[in-house]
């Protein structure tokens, strides 16, 4: 099931939203802190040197000493349909690890929402069940994610739940994220690791150029979602926060093959070469039209969004490139479609200048640059998915509650549903949520 529901799951069962639970109390104190602190500190002792593969033991081993027994560390694949097990794991009964859904387990629920789940021990991780609430042992379920970026969950067993345990699983939770994230870049392990399936060239230069998909501080959260994951072809995205002003790219290359790839590594090289030494979003825009161009001769081209967002302003400024336009939804309706500012795809080398646009967003507001993969995805009767049922989308999800990330995780399997799990162009959202503080 990759639907919008919860399944089996009542919000009064989540930690701190029932009577009853033991986590509506305080985080803990004397002892506990002590315990915590000293499994946190032989951590980050042992942890740094290790391997990926060495994790699991290491995190048991010290986690035992904090009564947090059998714990289990899963991450999502790189579409996050699944939770899979680091290697070597095995649960209390010795049976080794498999992979778990996302959609329909308590594991997948504290991936979800990034909440702290619990369920009965006896239970096997990947079966669907409902929330234990009643006394004694019981497996504890805590997100890994930095903040951001959402990496996978941690299970361990305890005695009892109470907020002292809540304290020393969450912060175990924080510091396995940090090694976990520290070590993925250097090992082939995790990208192995997270593919259900072998990755095409242009899908594997792509994804090691773009940045991690979410990002996040205390004015804004920017967050993308790109499918087919594994045979990406001309799509790509791009971001980087600079002080108060974070800047923004998507790029869909003309094609699907291996020179779409090389034609959208060469937009977005450009653009970040040229952002970096000052240029403004029409400048890059056009430097990455001669450089396409002079790459393969107009012959390939792409269209693309470049945009600043001053965060602390709300001041958007954008230049389009033959792309479809942004639009800005505000307290549960679409306010604006960014249709200004409109020139030619970059690559043809047309000289025809390109004007920017100009908008300033509200406190609240969420941006939404997409490439028309989205809109045009074509059920087997040929309905589009269309831009109104992609709005109407984002909306619903908001107005649930659901967090950007989530909210475009659902949205890629919902599209992924209305083609009948196969995509005939790539499709590819970036979605910015501008909240300063003043509006907290």
């Amino acid at each position: 099931m990759r639907g919008d529901e919860d399944p089996g799951v009542e919000d009064g069962d989540r930690f701190g939203d029932g009577a009853g639970d033991g986590f509506g109390d305080g985080l803990g104190d004397g002892v506990g802190d002590e315990v915590c602190e000293g499994m946190l500190g032989a951590l980050l002792r042992v942890g740094p040197p290790a391997s990926l593969e060495d994790l699991p033991e290491l995190v048991t081993e010290h986690a035992g000493r904090a009564g947090l027994a059998h714990p289990m560390l899963y991450v999502a694949d790189l579409q996050q349909q699944f939770l899979l097990p680091l290697p070597g794991q095995r649960d209390e009964t010795g049976t080794p690890l498999h992979r778990i859904p996302i959609d329909t387990t308590i594991p997948g629920l504290a991936f979800r929402t990034m909440e702290p789940m619990q369920a009965r021990t006896a239970v096997a991780a990947g079966e669907p069940a409902e929330l234990f609430t009643g006394e004694g042992p019981r497996r504890l379920w805590a997100p890994l994610h930095s903040g951001t970026e959402r990496l996978g969950v941690i299970g361990v067993i305890v005695p009892h739940a109470d907020g002292d345990v809540l304290t020393r699983l969450t912060r175990l939770a924080c510091l396995v994220t940090l090694l976990v994230q520290s070590k993925r870049a250097f090992s082939d392990g995790y990208a192995q690791l997270v593919r259900t399936r072998p990755m095409a060239l242009s899908a594997e230069v792509l994804w090691n150029l773009m940045p991690g998909a979410t990002f996040a501080n205390d004015r804004v959260v920017v967050t993308a979602a790109l499918e087919p994951a594994y045979e990406v072809g001309g799509d790509a995205f791009d971001f980087a926060l600079n002080g108060d002003v974070l800047r923004l790219s998507i790029f869909d290359a003309m094609g699907h093959d291996t020179s779409a790839g090389l034609t959208a590594t060469i937009a977005v090289g450009c653009w970040r070469k040229h952002r970096r030494e000052g240029a403004d979003v029409v400048a890059a825009g056009e430097a990455v039209d001669d450089a396409i161009a002079r790459q393969f001769g107009t012959t390939r081209f792409a269209t693309g969004i470049l945009a600043d967002l001053d965060t602390r302003t709300g001041r958007l400024v954008w230049a389009n490139r033959g792309h479809p336009p942004p639009v800005v939804l505000r307290r549960g309706q679409l306010v604006a479609t960014l249709d200004a500012a409109f020139g030619a795809p970059m690559g043809l080398d047309l000289g025809l200048p390109t004007e920017p646009g100009r908008y300033h967003l509200e406190p609240g507001d969420r941006l939404l640059l997409y490439t028309d993969g989205v809109i045009e995805a074509q059920d087997p009767q040929g309905e589009l998915f269309g831009l109104e049922r992609f709005i109407d989308f984002v909306i619903k999800r908001e107005a649930d509650g659901v967090s950007a990330p989530e909210t475009l995780r659902r949205l890629i399997n919902t599209i992924l549903d209305h083609q009948r799990g196969w995509l005939q162009d790539d499709a590819t959202v970036l979605l910015v949520e501008w909240r300063p503080p003043s509006s907290s």
